[in-house]
């Protein structure tokens, strides 16, 4: 096959050095670019000129000076009491003031209708716990310091009120078989009685019983605070089973 063109003369075999040639005048364009610098321009030849001839003033405000005068007084100037001269021979009466002292041999009479009697309201106390009082009541036949005689009450309370409860009283009001629980609450009064009894329970019938059963206690001795007699409070619990 012939060749038409001269292999020598085709541009294709050049390509890179165009190429490169071409890169290199980029990167030149690039750089003069940012290298380049502006100035601005100098326009202080077309300035006017100034001239300051007048000086400044200042506006000074004129104070007017006014003469204070003080304020009229229209009250009278304070009299001076005149001092009256008593020659010696000038009788002076002297006043004579009687004692107030009673003598011993003298009776006093005294009216009784002006006096008014005013009866005095009795304190009242409210009731004391039990775990606070300064001295217990005292149960029949207990004895012993202030400890001995709690605890001797409480056995005794609880002795007294064991032997009087029927516990078959839970059976027949037909309460479920299982353990039951009673409060009770009563008070000692400064009289050594038993008063206020309350009671809570499972059933109104076990309350009035055990209502009747603390209050048939017998008569203590009061418990006392500050040596006076007062009311103190005492509480027991009471549990028992039903079957």
């Amino acid at each position: 096959m012939e060749i038409k063109k001269n292999p020598k003369q085709q541009l294709e075999n050049y390509s890179k050095i165009f190429m490169q040639i071409g890169l290199v005048l980029t990167l030149y364009i690039t750089y003069a670019c940012m290298e380049y610098k502006t100035y601005d321009m100098d326009n202080t030849s077309n300035l006017g000129v100034v001239n300051m001839i007048d000086e400044m003033q200042e506006d000074i405000p004129i104070v007017e000076i006014k003469k204070v005068e003080p304020p009229k007084q229209n009250d009278p100037p304070p009299t001076i009491e005149k001092i009256k001269v008593v020659e010696d021979d000038l009788k002076v009466e002297e006043t004579i003031i009687e004692s107030t002292e009673t003598d011993e041999g003298q009776a006093v009479v005294v009216n009784t209708q002006d006096i008014v009697e005013v009866e005095e309201v009795e304190e009242v106390v409210e009731d004391i716990p039990f775990i606070l009082i300064e001295d217990v009541p005292v149960y029949p036949g207990c004895k012993g310091n202030n400890k001995e005689l709690k605890d001797c009450f409480t056995k005794k309370v609880t002795e007294f009120f064991g032997k009087r409860f029927d516990v078959n009283l839970a059976t027949e009001l037909g309460l479920q078989p299982g353990k039951k629980k009673l409060f009770v609450v009563f008070t000692i009064n400064k009289n050594g009685k038993i008063t206020n009894v309350r009671s809570r329970g499972p059933h109104p019938v076990l309350e009035k019983e055990v209502g009747e059963i603390i209050g048939a206690l017998p008569k203590m001795t009061p418990g006392k605070q500050r040596g006076m007699p007062v009311g103190v409070s005492y509480s027991i619990p009471i549990t028992f089973e039903v079957r």
